[in-house]
């Protein structure tokens, strides 16, 4: 009779299973995306991830632990009817393919079916987790389309540039957020961490290393916290350091709140726009170039700095340490507190103008 019972019991546990396996994406809410392929890294699978999310439809697509080789960017769509969200465990590592030759990133969120929209469930899609390896050459991820997308918990390696934000569907307005992003670039005088496009943006709680631009803005209405740029890589022998730069701001009205340029030549660069600038930081912990400017303003100085740091002193001054480099006069904008590890290897004092 207990032996009965035991086997019943099994019996039952084991139809359960079966009915779980049985499930469909649409009633478990995700696709296992290793159902359908194999994550080796020896095959390109592109089309298979492709073909994936045209066909799962307001799935979150979860990637396995392994390497998925794809020689092709992939998709995902803005149109809520349609749109997924890719979730990749730890380890799970997203590469391009030898011989890859696309402008394109490698996964573009909103690549398809543009849509404008935040009320409509499925229009705020993400991407979350894993790895994407750009093998020196390519792009890794960007946001295309949609409203409010979110990049989050991720490490992109060995790119070109590690993220780019497109205009958006919303005026130009992509509306973005980025968070926990380590991005690793290739080294290369075009290297970029981060390029902005469109507008109304959000990071926070970024490091960026091996990149020529740490962020570069090409919109306004962005807003910039924590994000850690390190400069390393062998500009300092081409002759390549001298145009290197944490942060470049070619448009107006953003803010920098807690943001760290780290042995860049240059800290913060503007072309004339209203930048404003609280609690940052600008340090070198080595002199490998002429030049060490804190914030370069290509025009009239229009930025507002407020507690800004920078570690400048007699072990890593350059031949010229400068804070203020603005070649108009007639500006509008300020520093207060300032604070300067050693005063004393200034080369110039153009900056005292603007001091509050």
């Amino acid at each position: 009779m207990i032996r009965t019972k035991k086997l019943n019991v099994i019996a039952a546990a084991l139809l359960l299973s079966v009915m779980a396996m049985g499930q469909s994406a649409k009633s478990k809410g995700y696709v296992i995306v290793t159902d359908y392929l194999k994550a080796d890294g020896r095959k390109d699978v592109s089309d298979i991830i492709q073909k994936i999310i045209d066909d799962n439809p307001n799935r979150t697509l979860f990637f396995p632990d392994g390497t998925y080789l794809i020689s092709k960017p992939i998709n995902t769509p803005a149109d809520p009817r349609k749109s997924v969200s890719l979730q990749l465990s730890n380890y799970a590592v997203i590469k391009a393919a030898d011989g890859w030759s696309h402008e394109e990133a490698m996964v573009r969120l909103g690549g398809k079916d543009p849509y404008n929209s935040i009320k409509i469930p499925g229009s705020n899609y993400y991407f979350e987790g894993g790895i994407v390896d750009g093998n020196g050459v390519a792009t890794g991820i960007s946001i295309d389309s949609g409203r409010e997308t979110s990049i989050r918990n991720t490490s992109i390696k060995n790119v070109k540039v590690g993220i780019q934000i497109n205009r958006g569907a919303n005026s130009g307005s992509s509306d973005s957020d980025i968070h926990d992003v380590n991005i690793v670039g290739n080294e290369q005088p075009d290297c970029i961490g981060v390029v902005v496009i469109g507008y109304d943006n959000t990071l926070s709680n970024m490091r960026i290393g091996g990149v020529h631009i740490g962020v570069k803005l090409c919109s306004g209405g962005n807003s910039l916290r924590n994000i850690h740029p390190l400069y390393y890589s062998n500009g300092y022998e081409n002759g390549e350091y001298a145009t290197s730069c944490g942060f470049v701001d070619e448009s107006n009205d953003n803010w920098f709140s807690f943001c760290y340029s780290d042995q860049f030549c240059t800290g913060f660069m503007s072309n004339g726009g209203h930048s404003v600038l609280t609690d940052c930081f600008c340090y070198w912990y080595s002199s490998k170039g002429g030049r060490h400017t804190i914030f370069k303003s290509n025009g009239r100085f229009n930025g507002i700095i407020t507690n800004m740091t920078a570690g400048m002193h007699k072990g890593n001054a350059a031949e010229e340490n400068i804070i203020l480099d603005a070649p108009e006069e007639g500006g509008q904008g300020s520093f207060t507190n300032l604070f300067v590890s050693d005063y004393s290897v200034l080369t110039d004092n153009s900056h005292e103008k603007y001091m509050k």
